[in-house]
């Protein structure tokens, strides 16, 4: 049987992270509402074009076509456009055979408080006030950077990448190295490396990754044949020995990575550059400065105490 809505892996997006929508929110900018909404009629059979999160939604959404019985995962449009200025948009999905059918319009509003409604695990937004929103409510959310990905329709697998601290795990850590230094993490991170760290927002998103990783694992046991899709990777500026406790915390969740990376403050594009994933997602946006993969910046504690970080154009 399908899954019931409560036990499926569900990411909500905005349309500005699905599509591009540089051409209608410059509209909106220079002319107003009223503009947009004549702009957006007038262009209604006109299918817009690919946005930075597109590739990942695609893959994401073709394990319903894998597990047909189970349905397990879901993608869910929250939108700050009206029903009548969204129609483009589900124009625009119906054309890419994309399998969205529940949405929120919202007129206006910041639609993130609809995030636990959909029992999502994830909201992707290219609006920066709404993810700052969603995060200080404490739902998960992350603003999805401009960048020129490519969608590669020969490349079937899905890449999806972590940081650490401040993504997977609280900002507890993070704040002792931001407060005392490099030193004193170490050593604050030894004497307390079989202490489970407390979740971070994106836990729950990786533990469901993991099952869904289950279903293939049981796929491949009835089915040799069968090949994965779902790769999941962890890559964090730590190094040893702090490593210790990343593991001892991931053992206590059930879930495990098929690639982990330790790089003791290295520049992570080394490792994105070759990984390639269709999501990394990240704390520091010093990190998320790849021109030509999806970043994802998680505005979350100690590291996003202070000033803005650049977003995308609006969601309406």
């Amino acid at each position: 049987m399908p899954f019931p809505i409560e036990d499926k892996l569900v990411i909500a997006v905005s349309s500005s992270a699905l599509f591009d929508l540089s051409e209608s929110d410059q509209v909106f900018r220079d002319q107003g509402a009223i503009a947009y909404k004549a702009f957006q009629e007038q262009n209604l059979n006109k299918i817009l074009q690919r946005g930075v999160a597109f590739p990942f939604i695609r893959r994401f959404l073709n394990f319903n076509q894998r597990f047909p019985g189970e349905q397990p995962v879901e993608v869910v449009l929250l939108s700050r456009n009206s029903p009548a200025t969204g129609k483009r948009v589900f124009r625009s999905i119906e054309h890419y055979g994309l399998g969205i059918s529940r949405a929120a319009f919202v007129s206006g509003a910041s639609p993130f408080s609809y995030i636990p409604a959909f029992n999502a695990s994830l909201f992707l937004s290219g609006n920066e006030t709404d993810v700052r929103a969603a995060v200080i409510a404490g739902y998960p959310a992350g603003l999805v950077l401009p960048s020129k990905v490519e969608d590669d329709s020969s490349d079937a697998e899905l890449r999806i990448a972590f940081d650490f601290d401040g993504v997977l795990a609280d900002d507890e850590s993070e704040a002792v190295f931001k407060a005392r230094g490099l030193e004193k993490f170490q050593e604050y991170e030894q004497q307390h490396q079989n202490r489970v760290h407390n979740p971070g927002l994106l836990a729950d998103l990786f533990r469901k990754l993991s099952a869904l990783q289950g279903l293939e694992d049981a796929e491949l046991s009835q089915n040799p044949s069968y090949e994965r899709v779902l790769r999941t990777a962890i890559i964090t500026a730590r190094s040893a020995p702090s490593h210790e406790r990343v593991i001892t915390t991931l053992e206590s969740w059930g879930v495990s990575p098929n690639e982990t990376f330790f790089l003791g403050g290295m520049d992570k594009s080394r490792i994105l550059d070759i990984f390639r994933p269709h999501l990394f997602f990240d704390d520091q946006v010093s990190h998320l400065n790849a021109q030509n993969l999806a970043m994802v910046h998680i505005p979350f504690g100690v590291a996003n105490a202070t000033g803005n970080n650049p977003g995308t154009e609006e969601d309406h």
